[in-house]
């Protein structure tokens, strides 16, 4: 039996329990309390970040995307797994879907945390947010008491709002980009296609969930705009949720001896044609930003290379940088926002992939210049990062 470590009120949480149940693997959820934290998160894991997923062999997993990718690999080491389970991979196998899935992960994980930050913080869902902090701290208390004691844990939080570029200026912007993009090209696509690349969801669906569903369709005031503007995406939230009752429907036609009759990812490595206006603007907001993490991590070494107090773990921030975001070239904003080191792991998850395609068919290289990503892909990152004990450090 795992245990998952998180709570209802975390972005990451929910992205990671819709996993764990789309898998079918046996878990317990524990609330991340005060004491949770102090007892096991911290002491185990060496960082104060959510979820963690403790494995029957007594391993504790941190980060969503190497969670992901350990569940993948003990599937794909099992030997049963060919035979019972492996319809049940998130990691498309073509070249194509593999990097879109991917691309959709990282918009995700790390830009869609704009809007969830704004609608959650700014927006009214008071004191529902409160009670929900309060149950970290009060988590047997009554509704008032996690109230009180929740905002005040909820402060913290509500503190990395700015940082993330999210002012009075650019928030008429953020709405209009959210609304009238995200949610519209979601739910134009979802209007025809059950997940992102066909009839079961990949690590992207999965990256997309984590702010759809936490911040943006369980807090009370961003529920309400998605079940009025984009009922689409509502619905793909529930799908995501619920994926028991997905299994009920295609039990019945599934067939263990035919694989073709399992849920799958779209035929001849196809990437719906609804798809491509959210890559668009993929590639024109989130990656000129990618490209500058990068830049900016190497000068940062550079400047602190001779600096014998420079720890070796690097700061989840080194500084700040400009980012626009809005609708489009002519009606967005540019503001700051603080320079995250960890984004550099996510952009090496991308190219990665990118560069293990022997290959790439004229189909994929016309997609991506159709889009905008076909230079990015050729970025070549001069200072990788990887992980040690949960913390950055230069590889």
């Amino acid at each position: 039996m795992y245990i998952l470590y998180g709570s209802e009120v975390s972005l990451y949480t929910g992205k990671i329990r819709a996993y764990l149940n789309y898998k079918q693997l046996p878990f317990t959820e524990v609330l991340s309390t005060v004491s949770v934290y102090k007892k096991i998160i911290r002491p185990k894991t060496g960082v104060t970040f959510i979820p963690v997923v403790k494995t029957p062999s007594d391993e504790y997993l941190q980060d969503t995307a190497r969670i992901i990718d350990y569940f993948e690999a003990q599937a794909r080491a099992n030997t049963q797994a060919d035979t019972n389970t492996n319809h049940l991979s998130v990691v498309p196998t073509t070249p194509a879907q593999h990097l879109v899935s991917e691309l959709f992960a990282l918009w995700g994980d790390e830009w869609l945390v704009i809007p969830a930050m704004h609608y959650r913080w700014n927006k009214d869902n008071f004191p529902f947010i409160y009670e929900e902090f309060g149950q970290v701290v009060t988590p047997k208390a009554p509704k008032f008491v996690k109230a009180y004691f929740g905002k005040k844990l909820a402060k913290k939080f509500q503190g990395f709002v700015p940082l993330l570029g999210i002012t009075k200026k650019s928030i008429p912007y953020i709405e209009d980009w959210y609304e009238n993009t995200v949610l519209h090209y979601l739910n134009e696509h979802f209007a025809t296609h059950k997940y992102l690349l066909g009839d079961k969801p990949c690590t992207g669906d999965f990256g997309l969930l984590g702010p759809l569903y936490a911040h943006l369709y369980r807090d009370p005031a961003p529920k309400q705009l998605m079940d009025e503007i984009a009922p689409n995406v509502a619905a793909w939230v529930k799908r995501m949720n619920n994926p028991s009752a997905e299994k009920h429907t295609s039990d019945a036609a599934r067939n263990d001896n035919n694989p073709a009759s399992n849920p799958a990812f779209l035929e001849n490595d196809e990437i719906p044609a609804t798809l491509l206006p959210l890559l668009t603007n993929v590639f024109a907001q989130q990656w000129p930003v990618l490209k500058n993490t990068s830049e900016a991590l190497s000068n940062w070494r550079e400047k602190n290379a001779s600096n014998e107090n420079t720890a070796r773990f690097i700061p989840r921030t080194i500084g700040q940088h400009t980012f626009k975001i809005g609708r489009g070239e002519a009606e967005n904003v540019e503001k700051q926002r603080f320079i995250s080191s960890f984004h550099q792991y996510k952009l090496q998850r991308v190219l990665d992939v990118f560069n293990s395609i022997e290959q790439p068919s004229p189909e994929l290289m016309s997609l991506l210049e159709e889009v905008g990503g076909l230079e990015y892909m050729q970025l070549d990152v001069n200072e990788r990062v990887a992980f040690e004990g949960n913390r950055l450090v230069f590889e």
